[in-house]
């Protein structure tokens, strides 16, 4: 029979007891009348005491149950788990095949019911102070990130990562590599190209000779990859309204975003097969400067999302909103199906979710969406938006002219002020005079957008010369099936059916 020393360290730190330190008070607990026994000293270097699946405490386990260990020696109780219900299994376990459990560090006699108690009793503190460990180190990474630290792990293409003092605390920043950088804007300029798809960039950079100066060559996943990092873009009020879009938490004022830094994501995404999803993301600026113009990195953004449109969905011409109904509980793409003939003999289209039909991963939401109400409900939403737009090729091509991207920054600032608003309305709560009040701010807050909206127009009219606006209302009313399609693809990111049966439209505008 042999007697295991077991040790475990979840990360290097330097007021943490290292393994052999751990192993040395290990030996100190064997009996005089056990130092014949054979000792196995078995460490977990690197590993969280969250769970079991560990090279070291494995093989201790397997040489338990082959009936080889007499006992158990460790540092402390919670080098063995930090989770009650392991522990207990663990000990569980210990006591059928009769191998005797001792903590170096902590006087207690397994064998007796009182015994037993007060190692749950301390393993109970174990696995809280493990809780409290990831919401300090959760806490503290929100709060860097929110500061404009970089939080990556290794170094994206097109950067070196330099000591730097940010707020006062030493960290490290990006800092372009020139030779790598261009290789970056290259890949952003090709693909944007008309026709060009991800495929075809891989194979032009390889006939180009054109592979990254470290590591494997080119993939379309890693060309993917690359093309959708905000690290690489100038950010300004473009992509600010491109992220708010799409219900990213953007943490960084919108007054920042001047078209110099690169951003960065943070956060878990829902698992949305067909299209991107921001909504649980965080957006902050960095410090260090963008390598791709706005235009370029969001040419690329529509095409990449145009690649992610596909399934039976996209084609299904039922609807013209086809592909762009989202059920927000799963992320799946809904769908028009038939419903039964009611009284009058009438059969009504409605939304159904492909997660409940397909996957069995979601209940759906709980009311009946029918195609036409949400057709027409959808359709009147983009009459209004439409209302209120000029000529958008015209404010496209206007992101480059000289103090453009300030009057957008302040037409997206009253957007905002706009939306809180709304949202305080919604709320309830409001008094007939607060209500008074707050109509009066939301018509000024119009009156100041319209007028903003007219000095982009001036600067576009000063650059291209004067023409008329594109009368886009009166166009989408008289649209057909197709023409609404293409406009709802352009004008549509997405439309969230809740779980209660509301819905929440993400504009591309």
């Amino acid at each position: 029979m042999a007697i295991v020393l077991y040790a475990r360290k979840s990360v290097e730190r330097e007021n943490s007891i290292s393994c052999e330190t751990q192993l040395a008070y290990c030996r100190l607990a064997v009996r005089p009348d056990e130092r014949e026994e054979t000792l196995i000293p078995l460490v977990d270097n690197g590993f969280s005491g969250g769970n079991v699946q560990r090279d070291g405490f494995q093989k201790m386990m397997g040489l338990v149950r082959q009936g080889k260990v007499s006992k158990v020696i460790v540092y402390k109780l919670d080098r063995i788990s930090r989770s009650l219900s392991d522990f207990v299994k663990i000990l569980q376990e210990f006591k059928e095949h009769q191998v005797e459990f001792v903590s170096s560090q902590e006087s207690f006699d397994t064998s007796s019911p009182y015994g037993e108690m007060l190692v749950k009793l301390l393993m109970v503190f174990a696995e809280f102070e493990r809780a409290s460990i990831i919401s300090r180190v959760t806490q503290a990474y929100v709060h860097r990130s929110q500061m404009g630290f970089y939080m990556g792990g290794r170094r994206p293409y097109g950067f070196e990562l330099v000591p730097a003092v940010i707020h006062n605390i030493q960290t490290k920043k990006l800092r372009p590599i020139p030779s790598e950088a261009e290789q970056v804007q290259y890949i952003y300029r090709t693909y944007a190209q008309a026709g060009m798809s991800l495929r075809q960039l891989q194979q032009k950079l390889l006939a180009e000779g054109r592979q990254p100066l470290h590591g494997s060559g080119w993939t379309t996943a890693k060309l993917s990859a690359l093309l959708k990092n905000p690290l690489y873009v100038k950010a300004d009020s473009d992509v600010y309204r491109y992220f708010d879009c799409r219900g990213t938490q953007i943490v960084t004022d919108l007054s920042l975003f001047t078209g110099e830094n690169g951003a960065q994501l943070y956060g878990r995404t829902k698992h949305d097969p067909g299209n991107p999803c921001w909504s649980d993301m965080r957006l902050v600026l960095l410090t260090h400067p963008g390598l791709v113009d706005s235009p370029v990195w969001l040419q690329c953004q529509q095409k990449l999302e145009k690649n992610r449109r596909i399934g039976n969905s996209a084609s299904n011409r039922t609807s013209w909103l086809a592909g762009k109904v989202v059920c927000e509980s799963c992320g799946h793409t809904m769908t028009t199906v038939k419903g039964k003939p009611n009284r009058n003999g009438q059969v009504r289209r409605y939304f159904h979710c492909t997660g409940k039909t397909h996957k069995g991963t979601c209940t759906g939401p709980k009311a009946t969406i029918y195609a036409e109400d949400l057709e027409r409900l959808v359709y009147d939403c983009i009459l209004q938006k439409l209302a209120d737009l000029k000529d958008p090729g015209r404010f496209a091509k206007s992101r480059d002219l000289p103090g453009a991207n300030s009057l957008k920054l302040r037409i997206a600032a009253i957007e905002k002020a706009e939306q809180q608003l709304v949202d305080a309305l919604l709320a309830g709560g409001f008094h007939t005079e607060m209500l008074a009040l707050a109509n009066q701010k939301a018509a000024q807050l119009k009156r100041d957008k319209q007028a903003l909206y007219e000095q982009l127009e001036k600067l576009a009219c000063r650059e291209e010369g004067a023409g008329t606006a594109i009368k886009l209302a009166e166009a989408w009313t008289t649209a057909g099936y197709t023409q609404r399609k293409a406009a709802a693809g352009m004008i549509l990111h997405k439309i969230l059916i809740r779980p209660d049966g509301s819905v929440k439209i993400l504009w591309n505008l």
